[in-house]
């Protein structure tokens, strides 16, 4: 039961440096800046197709359609489960999927597991588009790494790593 007393109101302005330099502010910005570099390399890479690249370019895609290239396996996977992983509700990425396959990068069909189901997979072009993800990690990793050093990055990669352990997405 919430405290139903009233509080004083205080008395100085608290200190709001902190709020600026906040470690989650910090991973906020950090993850950002990863995600948005992740999106340029992919869209000047030579292997995505040009439509691709193009909407890439013009920022049309976003972080949030990196989701689906980030969550969702090799054999394909149930739309409840991409929006589990991905920390989004199964609308949300139900209308990402719709874009992504707008875009030819995915498919939904039939799931061999449940016929009320539907599993969304990789088309051609979309594993095309994995394999540049892969690659744009990569060198945005190894940016990363010579930026801050590469005794910094493996702590910070442990750190989170070891951090993240304790982290399962709600179903």
């Amino acid at each position: 039961m919430p405290d139903s007393k009233p509080h004083p109101a205080p008395t100085s302005v608290p200190d709001s440096g902190w709020r600026q330099t906040h470690l989650g502010r910090l991973l906020g910005h950090a993850l950002r800046r990863f995600d948005a570099r992740v999106l340029q390399l992919m869209a000047h890479d030579p292997q995505v197709p040009l439509a691709l690249s193009n909407l890439a370019e013009r920022r049309q895609v976003s972080a949030a359609h990196i989701h689906i290239t980030r969550h969702l396996g090799l054999q394909g996977g149930r739309l409840t489960e991409l929006a589990a992983l991905a920390g989004m509700s199964k609308q949300a990425m139900g209308n990402l999927v719709t874009q992504c396959e707008a875009w030819g990068l995915v498919r939904r069909g039939p799931d061999g597991r449940d016929a009320r189901a539907r599993q969304v997979a990789f088309t051609a072009v979309g594993l095309l588009w994995l394999h540049a993800f892969e690659r744009a990690v990569a060198q945005a990793e190894a940016e990363f790494r010579q930026e801050v050093g590469g005794e910094v990055a493996t702590v910070v990669a442990l750190g989170l790593e070891a951090y993240g352990q304790g982290y399962a997405p709600s179903q």
